[in-house]
């Protein structure tokens, strides 16, 4: 139909021609009453919103000599950091003369890897940034199972 047709039968019927798909060829118009569309759409676009989801970065900070009641507590922090759906960053402090002893925080990083291995994926590998070592698991999916 053409474009004059179109606003000639929109205007007996009182409503407004509304371009419904720009990208379509030719593009796709309604005869409907625009206010109506506007708010329909606006409807639409809070509720996307409130359905998606800011997926935030946590830290959990250990030492590399850290005693293992004090381990198994910053493990449970970050288990539930991950099953919340928040990427977790593990940062190992190396104070000292600890950071000749790499080894140990990096054995330290794969064991807490390897324990919550079942909910999330190594993101970022162990790596050594200045006197922190650094690692980030992320949430496993449920695609990915």
């Amino acid at each position: 139909m053409s474009t004059k047709e179109a606003l000639r039968l929109a205007e007996e019927k009182q409503l407004d021609l509304v371009e419904v798909a720009a990208q379509a060829k030719p593009p796709v118009c309604r005869i409907m009453d625009y206010g109506k569309f506007k708010y329909e759409q606006s409807k639409r676009e809070k509720e996307a919103k409130k359905r998606q989801r800011i997926i935030q970065v946590k830290e959990v900070k250990l030492r590399p000599r850290i005693e293992d009641h004090d381990y198994s507590t910053k493990s449970k922090n970050a288990e539930r950091f991950l099953k919340d759906g928040d990427k977790v960053k593990v940062t190992i402090m190396f104070r000292g003369r600890e950071i000749v002893h790499t080894e140990l925080g990096r054995a330290l990083l794969e064991r807490l890897a390897q324990d919550l291995k079942d909910i999330c994926i190594v993101e970022r590998h162990p790596k050594l940034e200045g006197k922190n070592m650094i690692m980030i698991l992320a949430p496993k999916n449920e695609k990915q199972d």
